[in-house]
């Protein structure tokens, strides 16, 4: 006989988001988890995940490798070496912040203190200071003055840590940041002895010289930087899956707890100072003997976001996503640099960037190829409508030949009769920008149907907006996208592209 129907509680608004009682949510979450390896992303992902870390390694080196047989020596030192410096400076912040979890924001010092290290100990400079004039001259060989910058680096740090070492979060960040500037500051300045040849620094630098081995070259450099690259790379792998390294990811996810748990917390701390010191003078000596100085400029605090950037981008405690933010930081960077002329790299580069992001990210496949030929039959639409009722709003042309007399060929002529360029009309790339803003809002309260369908005059604003504006000012436009990166990718995972999620309390 069946009882009495029971009466059905209700649910509080917010259940969705509470763990449900009686059910296993590991267990029903599963079906997510697996949806998440499927398509074109989780193939990469197992790809990636399932590939030993010396094979990784070996990739990266075999293709880094080529890189200089189809790069000019200019290119090499903007894309190449940089790339591969910014590499090995975020991996050793990421020992201070990836591995040990401490918010270290004068980081750069040791790496201008390495550089001018390295420069004093392999140049010859001299300096008046009132009645007297210093004269220095060393010229020690890479052999001997390279561990000695990394061993007084790494006690620099110690000295920094020591100090520090009970402090957490923004107490931390503050001391630290005390300490970048007021390095800064003393080269720049306040060295009492000259030591540091104030705001002129220090130049004529000695190439690196090894048994009577000089690096001449920036072919050799590159070569140079990757194996140390290398060499770091392995070393991190190895203590990072140390006891050292373990005690380091407790001391990151919970400093009390680690305590409780016997775990020597001041010492983990002084050690990851330490390291990470170590690698950024590392970095500062072959920084020096590629610039041949070291001046104040090359150690402000733009280097540092620079590089922790990277080390977010790529994620936090990530050796791979460190290189991977390194890629994505300095390529783009250097593409939209004013000095340079490669304005059309740029523009395929942002649209290849906007097409990937896609391909990542729409699914099925049929809305993904509505949605491209939808942007193109857009744009060809508004781009023709608008030629008929005035010419003078089609007659611009691209910013890379804008002022020239030339006309644009290839791509750049392709994208000409694709997208709105006026001519006459001065400030309407800066309501195309405003405009652009205001659909990128407007697309994150949509969803379904309605945020593909506002996605396409969205994506069609977006290349108005580089052509009218953005590419005539890529030092602007180099910012912009720094933070549009950083915005975009924490939202959509605030652990990095490569990084783990953290232990958090919610």
């Amino acid at each position: 006989m069946d009882g009495p129907d029971l009466p059905v509680i209700p649910e509080r608004p917010d259940a969705v988001d509470r763990p449900r009682i009686g059910v296993d949510e590991w267990v029903a979450q599963a079906e997510g988890r697996r949806e998440a390896y499927r398509g074109v992303s989780g193939f990469i992902r197992r790809g990636w995940t399932e590939t030993p870390s010396a094979l990784k390694l070996a990739v990266f080196v075999g293709f880094a490798a080529t890189v200089p047989f189809y790069l000019n020596q200019a290119d090499l030192f903007s894309f190449g070496i940089f790339t591969l410096l910014y590499a090995v400076l975020a991996l050793g912040l990421n020992i201070v912040v990836g591995y040990a979890g401490l918010l270290d924001l004068g980081y750069v010092a040791f790496y201008g203190f390495g550089a001018y290290l390295y420069s004093f100990l392999s140049s010859t400079h001299s300096e008046r200071i009132g009645t007297h004039t210093y004269h220095y001259s060393f010229h020690w060989p890479a052999e001997a003055s390279i561990p000695t910058v990394v061993v007084a680096s790494a006690l620099l740090g110690l000295v920094l840590g020591i100090p520090s070492r009970r402090l957490l979060g923004d107490y931390l960040a503050i001391v630290t940041l005390f300490f970048g500037q007021a390095f800064v500051v003393f080269v720049n300045v306040a060295d009492p002895l000259g030591l540091t040849n104030g705001p002129n620094g220090l130049a004529n630098v000695d190439p690196l010289n090894f048994f009577g081995y000089q690096l001449t070259t920036r072919k050799q450099y590159f070569y140079f930087l990757l194996l140390v690259f290398s060499l770091v790379v392995v070393g991190l792998h190895l203590l990072n899956q140390s006891r050292t390294g373990r005690a380091w990811r407790a001391l990151r996810e919970d400093p009390l707890a680690a305590e409780a748990m016997s775990i020597p917390v001041n010492r983990l701390k002084l050690m990851a100072f330490a390291f990470g010191a170590a690698t950024a003078g590392l970095g500062g000596t072959i920084f020096a003997a590629v610039q041949t100085g070291a001046f104040p400029g090359n150690f402000d605090v733009s280097l540092l976001i620079t590089i922790y950037a990277i080390v977010i981008l790529g994620g936090m405690g990530s050796i791979g996503g460190v290189v991977l933010g390194a890629l994505m930081i300095n390529v783009p960077f250097e593409l939209l640099d004013p000095a340079s002329d490669r304005l059309g790299q740029a523009r395929v580069l942002l649209y290849a960037t906007i097409i990937a992001i896609l391909v990542a990210k729409v699914r099925p496949w049929a809305r993904l190829g509505a949605l491209l030929g939808g942007v193109l039959a857009f744009g060809f639409a508004v781009h023709a409508i608008v030629a008929a009722a005035s010419s003078s709003w089609t007659a611009g042309t691209v910013a890379e030949v804008r002022g020239t007399g030339q006309s644009a060929h290839g791509f750049a002529a392709a994208v000409e009769h694709w997208v709105l360029i006026p001519a006459g009309h001065g400030r309407f790339g800066e309501w195309a920008y405003v405009g652009l803003i205001v659909a990128v809002l407007v697309v994150t309260r949509l969803r379904g149907l309605w945020r593909t369908l506002t996605l396409v005059p969205t994506l069609y604003l977006v290349a108005i907006a580089w052509e009218n504006i953005l590419a005539e000012q890529p030092a602007v436009t180099r910012l912009i996208l720094f933070g549009a990166l950083l915005i975009a990718l924490m939202n959509a995972r605030p652990q990095g592209l490569l990084g783990t999620a953290r232990v958090e309390i919610i």
